[in-house]
């Protein structure tokens, strides 16, 4: 890791070109285990108005940590940026800026995460193509709104993400109780017709 980054990289992974994305991305060198800190990203706090004046180079190495907050890089190549997006993550945030396995990362293995942990708004939208079957095809700032995801990354969302999942969560309640009910009275009256 360089000595001028202030950012962090486990001596367990490098940057190094990637054929798939054709820039760069962020290999094990050993296996990391679930649980384990991968990376901590670093940078400067910034609003959305000045997320829209920064270069490209900076702004394409950013991350949403707070409603209308978004952590920019200072430098456009700081180690942790390098993790790129997979719709299959083997990594997921613990915080908002700290970065750990949730599976066993072996050795030659990208790491990656998936932008929906940490992405609530449409600035860094793009089409995915990150190979995986279950690639979603596009990610966008609304991706974490998939309960599929709640469920897969559980534990592993920016706090400002899992706040809004569990505000979803709680709307959406009621209206699932009353569709479980009305399934019921429906199985209910079915058997009562049988009889």
């Amino acid at each position: 890791m360089s000595q001028s980054t202030t950012a962090y990289l486990t001596d367990k992974c490098e940057v190094r070109n990637s054929d798939v994305t054709g820039g760069k991305a962020v290999f094990a060198r050993e296996v990391i285990e679930p649980g384990e800190l991968v990376a901590v990203w670093s940078g400067r706090i910034v609003g959305a108005d000045e997320l829209n004046r920064l270069p490209a180079d900076i702004r394409r190495h950013t991350v949403q940590v707070e409603e209308g907050l978004y952590l920019a890089s200072i430098a456009g190549h700081e180690p942790p940026d390098y993790i790129n997006h997979s719709c299959d993550a083997n990594a997921g945030l613990s915080g908002q800026i700290a970065i750990v396995a949730m599976r066993a990362i072996e050795p030659g293995e990208e790491v990656t995460i998936d932008y929906a942990m940490c992405d609530g708004s449409a600035y860094d939208e793009f089409e995915c193509a990150c190979g995986s079957a279950i690639c979603r095809g596009r990610v966008t700032g609304d991706d974490w709104r998939d309960p599929a995801l709640w469920v897969r990354y559980a534990g592993h969302f920016s706090p400002y993400l899992q706040r809004r999942i569990e505000a979803l969560q709680r709307a959406q309640a009621p209206r699932i109780r009353r569709r479980k009910r009305a399934t019921l009275a429906l199985v209910h009256e079915a058997g009562r017709k049988r009889a």
